[in-house]
């Protein structure tokens, strides 16, 4: 198509400039008869000629004469009635001269193109005047034949311009469909056509993040996944990363050249999982971007780590019950049945009293669950866990908008790192506080630790004090409470070590009012029977 496009414009080009010079020649034929014509008939000699009796023997030489040196095919002078004097084939002389006289008789010079004794030709006619009256007509004229001879000359120099520029269009043509080729390996429109529509529907249907950086670490390329994990609208193209407003990490990890695999990154809601890819392409150099929403997984991750410190404390407790059992036994064994029931109503007695203290506190089903599966870890590490006096939190009170497992987030991971902190350090203690009231939920957890550095950023993915691959708890903490618009803060701990208070709002469309407690045991006191009571006791050895 661009070959036949490049022959097409040249040869119109051609026809259009063979056309042009063919009018051109006429003009320029025309142009030289006239100046022929006029000069011939303002001759002196001429005039002069034309009163003798034979003009020809006079004028018939000089015609020829003006003839060979003017370059055109004939100089014809005639009488006024049209007879001529002078003719190119003497046999035509004598003869009335073919062609119009009229418009010189009266007086004016003129030209057309007629067909005359050596054929059709372009001719001027023009008067020759002698004291005001006309004495004869002078015409001069060349042929058509030499005309079209002149352009055939300039056509053979038009056709080798006309080749060359067809031949300089066709390489041209070749050369770019070559780069083009190229660059789009080997596909034509077509081919690129229905890539486009398959590119463009891979995008969107796939769920995973898909991010392209050019080279000035500006978004090429994004599809509906990136779009959602990162929050950013439709005006993220050619945007660059450090624009966007992402949490620094991530931004980091966006701008460095280096590949990233699998690094976990928190935005403002989410977490997800990022690997980075660097690409060379000529001198513009990109980074191609994969993200994975973890949020869901994370979740049921720590869901899944409590579960296991669940099973954990009831296999420890497992092990601690078959001790007692069997010292119970072995005292009824040996005789000493009073102090075997001593001792068993002791141990109920102690568990009884932190699973009432707990129910009776935090009325929430899930929370003193977990309470009660968190201290049974803390006692596995030898560190006490304690609910303390001031907290009340009633079932139901807890509204829609804020499910239990975010507050097993928030509440697990930061029970999990005062532990950890209490964990070596003498009398190893750990305070948690839930009070809620009908406009805010307070979450209070405080250890006896070594406390954390006054300049350390805790909320910071990445950071710990517990070596690395850690510091993830903290950051989750605060991404949850975020998104549901409450407040993080750390401060010294009574105790000599960290606090961490969280305040989260309760709106109105609560489930239940705190007036009153729904939680699995109401009245702990009315239970009179230490045999029937099930527990963990203060120390933190778990539900038995």
């Amino acid at each position: 198509m661009q070959v036949v496009l490049v022959a097409v414009v040249v040869a119109g080009c051609a026809v259009f400039a063979y056309l042009t010079a063919h009018r051109q020649a006429e003009d320029a034929a025309e142009r030289q008869a006239a100046a022929t014509a006029r000069a011939v008939a303002e001759s002196p000699s001429v005039r002069e000629a034309a009163r003798e009796a034979d003009p020809s023997r006079v004028l018939q030489p000089y015609a020829e004469k003006v003839r060979r040196a003017t370059d055109v095919d004939f100089v014809t002078i005639m009488n006024p009635r049209g007879i001529r004097w002078t003719h190119p084939t003497p046999e035509n002389i004598g003869a009335r001269f073919l062609g119009h006289i009229g418009p010189a008789l009266d007086g004016r010079t003129f030209h057309e193109t007629y067909t005359g004794t050596l054929g059709p030709s372009v001719r001027v006619v023009t008067p020759i005047e002698d004291r005001g009256r006309i004495v004869g007509l002078v015409s001069a004229g060349i042929t058509i034949k030499e005309i079209t001879q002149q352009v055939r000359d300039q056509l053979t120099a038009l056709v080798g311009v006309a080749a060359a520029a067809l031949a300089l269009g066709g390489l041209g043509t070749y050369v770019v469909n070559a780069r083009l080729r190229r660059h789009t390996h080997g596909m034509n429109a077509a081919e690129l056509s229905q890539m486009h529509g398959y590119h463009q529907a891979a995008l969107h249907a796939v769920r995973e993040g898909l991010l392209m950086l050019d080279g000035q670490r500006r978004i090429a390329l994004i599809n509906d996944g990136a779009r959602e994990l990162l929050g950013l609208g439709e005006d993220a193209v050619g945007r660059g990363v450090a624009d966007l407003g992402l949490p620094t990490p991530l931004t980091g990890a966006l701008l460095a050249a280096e590949p990233r695999v699998d690094e976990v990154h928190l935005t403002g809601d989410r977490v997800v999982v990022l690997n980075t890819s660097p690409v060379s392409g000529g001198e513009r150099r990109g980074t191609v971007v994969t993200l994975r929403d973890h949020t869901e997984l994370q979740a049921l991750t720590g869901e899944l780590n409590h579960e296991r410190g669940f099973t954990q404390a009831l296999r420890s407790q497992a092990h601690e019950a078959a001790n007692r059992l069997h010292t119970v036994v072995s005292l009824i064994e040996l005789g000493r049945a009073d102090e075997a029931v001593e001792f068993a109503t002791a141990e109920l007695e102690l568990a009884q009293a932190l699973t009432d203290q707990v129910v009776t506190s935090v009325g929430e089903p899930v929370l003193a669950a977990l309470l009660l599966g968190k201290a049974a870890q803390a006692n596995e590490h030898g560190v006490e866990l304690v609910v303390s006096e001031d907290s009340r939190m009633d079932d139901g009170l807890l509204p829609d908008s804020l499910p239990t497992r975010d507050l097993v987030t928030v509440l697990g991971n930061l029970i999990d790192n005062a532990v950890d902190a209490a964990t070596g350090t003498p009398g190893g203690r750990v305070t948690v506080t839930a009070r809620a009231a009908e406009a805010e939920l307070l979450l209070r957890v405080g250890d006896n630790g070594p406390g954390i550095p006054a300049d350390a950023d805790v909320f910071r993915r990445g950071w710990s004090g517990k070596g690395p691959g850690r510091g993830l708890g903290l950051a989750l903490v605060r991404q949850t409470v975020h998104r549901h618009g409450g407040s993080v803060e750390v401060t010294a701990s009574a105790d000599g070590g960290a606090e961490f208070a969280v305040r989260l709002p309760l709106r109105r469309e609560a489930r239940g009012a705190a007036t009153g407690s729904r939680g699995v045991i109401q009245d702990p006191g009315s239970r009179t029977c230490p045999h029937d009571r099930r527990g963990a006791r203060m120390t933190g050895e778990g539900p038995a």
